[in-house]
């Protein structure tokens, strides 16, 4: 039997008490796993994935449309792979393509105007402060700093005058780019992130040591096209025949269920390994604590979901449906402090000396 304790910041008056809020995530909840390994030797960062430590490396599973099983699998292949030294976390990614074309060149372009990869990193996994990379097929890449995803309220959400300092990326295409006259095979990428830079908002302020876990997920942005007059174009909106603005197909590592990259919760887990790659193997250890922290994202969006109803967030648990931990002796006992605009629902850890934390702007922790 769940037993709840609620306690107040605010006390607001309870006139809405009914138990009609609940939230259902449009897809099976089911995060991706993979373990990174040690380089045996230097990577040059040239798109080529010739070195023999990236032949040793395993794939991550193959990506799959952003909305999951909601939508078709992806028409072409996409597949990553990951590496780290004392220096760099490395990234790796085949993106299989028949027409391989772009047009930015510039640093800091929007990049997903284009056929792109991205990567995402938040070090922490608090669900704020985090990295977003993205590039194309012109090496022409786009760092900014995140403070915080899109859908928490109407501030600045990003900074795009910061650059990853001494970051190295580099592209190799097996075919022709801009060429529609050939049928391409792939394009290929190698990114090398330096710890100096990742590591300001890690645990400690440091690189990651053996067995740690950070938050990271990929994504493919993949335009359809069409050839006019030996050019590639970008196919018109079938209703208006203009040139299509939005959607574009989005193929992700780990999917969200939304179009939204920015649902930190959603994104894999990457646990680093001291062994040397090809030099034996680690087993990724899921943290059973994950059950908790998915229980209190499952509250957090009834919590808005009550504000977009009602007007204001709810002070206790009443209207709510109170997720299931399946982790065996533990009883999820959820408290709420609120004010009219803000709240914090809070959970014990397993750890009896910690709670877990989340608050109205999604960030999520442990002390």
């Amino acid at each position: 039997m769940i037993r709840l304790s609620i306690s107040f910041f605010l006390f607001l008056p309870l006139f809405c008490l009914a138990q009609n809020i609940d939230y259902q995530h449009p897809i099976p909840f089911e995060t991706k796993e993979y373990v990174a390994y040690k380089t045996n030797q230097s990577i040059k960062i040239d798109g080529k994935l010739d070195e023999s430590d990236w032949a040793k490396a395993k794939w991550t599973s193959d990506f799959v449309d952003i909305e999951g099983d909601l939508k078709p699998s992806p028409a072409h292949r996409t597949r990553a792979k990951m590496l780290w030294d004392e220096e760099y976390f490395y990234f790796a990614a085949v993106l299989e393509e028949p027409h391989i074309w772009a047009t930015l060149t510039e640093r800091d372009a929007i990049m997903y105007h284009n056929d792109d990869f991205e990567i995402f990193i938040d070090p922490d996994a608090d669900g704020e402060y985090y990295y977003e990379f993205e590039m194309n097929a012109h090496n022409a890449i786009w760092d900014l700093f995140m403070l915080r995803p899109y859908r928490v309220d109407e501030r600045h959400k990003y900074i795009m005058e910061w650059d990853i300092k001494g970051i190295q990326s580099g592209v190799y295409v097996e075919g022709t780019l801009n060429d529609p006259s050939d049928t391409d095979q792939f394009w290929s990428v190698e990114v090398a992130m330096p710890w100096e830079v990742l590591r300001w908002f890690a645990k400690e302020g440091r690189m990651p040591l053996a067995g740690e876990q950070w938050r990271v997920n990929f994504s493919r942005v993949d335009w359809w096209m069409d050839i006019k007059d030996g050019e590639y174009v970008k196919k018109p909106n079938a209703e208006t025949g203009e040139e299509q603005k939005w959607p574009q197909e989005n193929w992700v590592w780990s999917p969200s269920g939304r179009v939204d990259m920015h649902q930190t919760e959603t994104w894999g887990y990457v646990q680093f390994s001291d062994k040397k790659v090809g030099k034996g193997e680690d087993t990724f250890m899921p943290n059973p604590e994950e059950a908790i922290k998915w229980a209190l994202w499952q509250l957090y969006f009834q919590q808005r979901k009550h504000k977009e109803e009602y007007g204001h967030y709810a002070n206790g648990t009443q209207p709510f449906r109170i997720p299931k931990v399946e982790i065996k002796g533990y009883y999820l006992q959820p408290t709420i402090e609120c004010t009219t605009h803000l709240f914090e629902i809070s959970a014990a850890s397993l750890d009896p000396a910690k709670r877990w934390y989340i608050n109205h702007e999604g960030r999520i922790w442990k002390e």
